[in-house]
């Protein structure tokens, strides 16, 4: 899949209308992950559409609703949903291994708060997420493209913020975390160019408490690297 600057041209021929933040990788898929992905996506799993979801139908109930992009191997996805059963979740993840874990989790601890859709964020947000509907987003370490030319890739950028921002209700909140120090300064700027955004900290904020710290977090902070968070709230 080669960089462009005005999209991808898919196996159709069409021409996406934005740079993916992601590149499909031929990753090994093991037994565990592709039986809970055949298992568990009929079930968990929620196909992409372009229209929008009726989330009380979804769950079933109505309920504080949380939108996960990116969710990797999904342990914290599934930890936050467990330690909040009142609030709904929505993950969103484009790799199969990562959704399969993801998959596995919500099975293991019989999470009923949880949904998952194997799509682009970018699209999903855009058509299967309603306007002012969502009580908060998490976009925790996104890939961070750290080569100057791959930065165009990078997913917090103004158009991607100003999307979320709609589909945040009064006074959700956008939560983005990273462990890359340019990126963070990156996401403070881009979120604080967004009008219906209001910073919740004085610059980067503590790590919430409901944001788990993981071993790999735990890890870098005992050899000096930093993470960086960073909360806004949209403006009532």
């Amino acid at each position: 899949m080669s960089d462009t600057d005005d999209g991808e041209a898919t196996a159709s021929g069409r021409r996406d209308s934005h740079i993916r933040s992601f590149v499909l990788r031929q990753g090994r898929v093991s037994d565990a992950q592709r039986r809970f992905h055949e298992e568990g996506m009929p079930r968990w799993g929620i196909p992409y559409r372009p229209t929008a979801l009726d989330l009380d139908a979804v769950f079933g109930r109505r309920a504080p609703r949380i939108l996960e992009i990116g969710c990797g191997m999904g342990e914290t996805t599934a930890a936050i949903a467990a330690e909040h059963p009142q609030n709904d979740y929505l993950g969103i993840e484009v790799h199969t291994p990562g959704v399969g874990s993801l998959l596995k989790e919500i099975a293991t601890r019989e999470l009923s708060n949880l949904r998952v859709i194997q799509h682009d964020a970018v699209e999903v947000a855009g058509n299967m997420i309603a306007a002012d509907s969502l009580s908060g987003i998490h976009v925790f370490f996104p890939d961070p493209w750290p080569k100057k030319r791959q930065q165009k890739r990078r997913l917090i950028q103004p158009e991607f913020v100003k999307l979320l921002a709609t589909r945040l209700a009064p006074n959700g909140y956008l939560h983005c975390a990273t462990d890359w120090e340019d990126y963070a300064h990156q996401m403070l700027a881009v979120l604080s160019g967004e009008e219906r955004l209001v910073n919740m900290g004085n610059g980067f904020a503590p790590r919430p408490p409901y944001r788990p710290q993981t071993k790999f977090e735990t890890r870098g902070l005992r050899l000096g690297h930093g993470v960086w968070d960073v909360v806004f709230r949209r403006r009532t």
